[in-house]
């Protein structure tokens, strides 16, 4: 069977060029004799594949000394509670709501101390970005939290807040790697990789050193504090080898693509393709603002229930699998990735242009 167009959220689509590497060294690594699934994380071989795929990314995000980078597990969703175990020293912090993500980690962090909703744009189904340049931070409050790119609304913050001085904390899951990033703006980033950048059960986390400390909340995890996990180089306990090793794989395609600049160029244009099309579209409509649009997310609807369905099977029998939107939101969703290529978002557009003849 040949390989299908996948609009997954994620775990997403990977670059060819990286699943057929792995493919050719699944049996033996270059000439280690094992595949990297068997080989020991304490091995000289791994340790040149998880140092290699950090400096790959160092050098890709321009990532400053003073930072660490992390290989970790336990998906975006266990770091919604490290983050206030490892920052909340005063219990106090700011989340901005833009989607189910940010709510999400905005309740998990009551658990810890006081969340405090800064902004929220639940008021028009986190259809878009809420304005955050005067939010309402006081002085205790040990953090600002964002979800920078909303998977399941395709929103995205543009302009980053202002913090007023507090550390920025962006879980930045479903962009990583989409475009150049000025890291120093932000106290932590974070994602889950399995939506840009590898398969599930990697999260990459990049900390600025002075908030890794061992003052940390009472009764967190040895595991789950961060000062243990930089110590010992992401190393602490056996990571998730096979994945960090594939992630390593899609930083070289993005540095032999041109790098970020490249990739932010290539996904504005794929993107525009879709969004135009959708603009001009008397069938199908967009369901963001205009300016808080995502790159890497597209969520449409044709405002009939049983249309949305028919298109989604219909799509799939063509070949553009994985349309359905999120089953909080319903209707259609196309998540075109990094390596999602040009032509699979041309061809889309062109199967909804004859859906839509067809049912006009």
């Amino acid at each position: 069977m040949s390989r299908v167009y996948n609009f997954s959220a994620g775990p997403a689509v990977l670059p060819e060029e990286v699943l057929q590497e792995a493919a050719d060294e699944m049996m033996d690594y270059r000439g280690s004799g094992m595949s990297v699934m068997e080989m020991s994380h304490r091995s000289k071989v791994y340790d040149n594949i998880i140092k290699e795929a950090e400096a790959d990314l160092r050098e890709l995000m321009n990532i400053p000394d003073n930072y660490k980078v992390l290989f970790l597990q336990g998906g975006a969703s266990q770091f919604f509670a490290e983050v206030p175990m490892n920052l909340m020293k005063n219990k106090k912090a700011g989340y901005i709501i833009t989607g189910q993500w940010a709510k999400k980690a905005y309740q998990e962090a009551k658990i810890y101390g006081e969340a405090v909703e800064l902004a929220s744009s639940a008021d028009e189904t986190f259809s878009y970005i809420p304005d955050c340049s005067d939010l309402p931070i006081t002085d205790d409050m040990d953090y600002v939290y964002i979800c920078e790119n909303n998977t399941i609304y395709g929103t995205k913050f543009k302009t980053l807040p202002n913090t007023k001085g507090k550390t920025l904390v962006a879980d930045v899951s479903s962009c990583f790697l989409s475009e150049p990033v000025d890291v120093t703006k932000y106290g932590v980033i974070y994602g889950g990789v399995q939506k840009n950048v590898g398969p599930a059960g990697v999260v990459i986390a990049i900390i600025r050193e002075n908030l890794i400390t061992d003052d940390v909340l009472p009764g967190t995890p040895t595991m789950l504090k961060w000062k243990t996990q930089a110590d010992n180089d992401s190393l602490y306990n056996t990571p998730p080898c096979y994945g960090i090793y594939i992630c390593g794989k899609v930083f070289k395609w993005i540095k032999k693509m041109g790098g970020l600049s490249v990739m932010k160029q290539k996904n504005e244009e794929k993107a525009k393709i879709l969004y135009d099309y959708l603009d001009e579209s008397k069938l199908f409509h967009g369901t963001v603002r205009k300016e808080d649009r995502s790159l890497m997310n597209v969520p449409f609807v044709t405002g009939n229930e049983e249309l949305d369905a028919k298109f989604v099977k219909e799509a799939t029998a063509a070949g553009f699998v994985n349309l359905k939107g999120h089953r909080t939101v319903g209707g259609m969703r196309a998540s075109i990735y990094n390596a999602m290529p040009k032509e699979g978002v041309e061809k889309l557009v062109a199967f909804m242009k004859k859906f839509e003849e067809e049912n006009a």
